[in-house]
């Protein structure tokens, strides 16, 4: 399959579904909800919600059903970078290859921006258009605990806590899969779940989004390494100069790509007893260990 063309596709959708779902940008107060659709709106291969969809269309589940957890994910995911890059945090100037929010809006209104997408996500979530609702109150959790103190939040403060320190891999590796990887796991589960997964397809979807998740920051880290301004949207080589805990730092280059590579393995082999509707999950795996942003 044509990875980039499915990828397309599915940011088209996914973008027309977050403006019918959110309020426009002149809609009173302006510039919070300019501020909002700034950030939202500023590009992104929207891998989160891409991962819903896929794995919905994984179990033989139509796609659109999935789109309103879909445009959760990216909302929440927004928020996450819009107060990533606050001053207090990690203080960058660039992201998506533009001015970060708070640079663009100031800190309060950056602030209030993340604040509205976070909670705009939980009712995106409620509003599905399904009779299956046990199956919306499990997502909404599963949303909740991916994204709270002992999931992304919880991986970001742990960050935070470990910069300028020598700390061991146990945390290196807790931070990179709850800072990154839950949201990643919980977008595959979410669609999962939505999809009616039976219980065995729901735990190979688990091992293959937990492996990606891992993947995903390990590659990341490594682009911060490697990878330039232009290529990446925002700054390189901010890892080191905070003195951040990544796996180049701790274990080398090299073996940061070789463990990469066997999480993407893991993850394919995990979907060994899935069809030809798993091949964008298979190329996703795939692309996050060649990409170059």
């Amino acid at each position: 399959m044509n990875l980039n063309t499915y990828i397309l596709e599915k940011v088209e959708f996914i973008n027309r579904g977050l403006k019918e779902l959110l309020p426009g940008e002149e809609e009173y107060p302006q510039t919070l909800h300019r501020a909002m659709h700034y950030s939202l709106f500023a590009g992104g291969k929207r891998i989160r919600p891409v991962l819903v969809l896929a794995a919905a269309e994984a179990v033989g589940f139509e796609a659109s059903a999935a789109l309103n957890t879909a445009c959760a994910f990216e909302c929440l995911h927004t928020y996450s970078l819009i107060h990533d890059d606050l001053p207090a945090i990690d203080n960058d100037d660039l992201r998506r290859g533009r001015p970060t929010c708070h640079k663009a809006f100031g800190e309060a209104a950056a602030i209030l921006a993340g604040d509205a997408l976070l909670t705009a996500a939980f009712g995106m979530i409620a509003g599905t258009g399904t009779r299956n609702k046990s199956a919306v109150l499990a997502v909404i959790a599963e949303l909740s605990k991916a994204a709270g103190s002992i999931g992304m939040i919880g991986g970001q403060m742990v960050d935070i806590e470990s910069e300028g320190m020598d700390i061991p891999f146990p945390v290196l590796e807790y931070i990179h899969i709850h800072k990154t990887g839950e949201l990643i796991l919980a977008a595959v589960r979410s669609g999962a779940i939505l999809g009616g997964a039976s219980k065995k397809e729901l735990s190979a979807l688990s091992k293959y989004g937990r492996s990606i998740g891992l993947a995903f920051q390990i590659a990341d880290d490594i682009l911060d390494v490697e990878g330039s301004a232009a290529e990446m949207g925002k700054n390189t080589g901010g890892d080191e100069k905070k003195g951040k805990a990544t796996y180049p730092a701790i274990i080398g280059l090299d073996e940061s790509r070789t463990r990469a590579t066997e999480l993407v393995d893991l993850a394919l082999s995990s979907l060994e007893a899935f069809d030809e509707k798993a091949e964008p999950l298979r190329a996703i795996a795939r692309y996050i260990v060649a990409r170059r942003k």
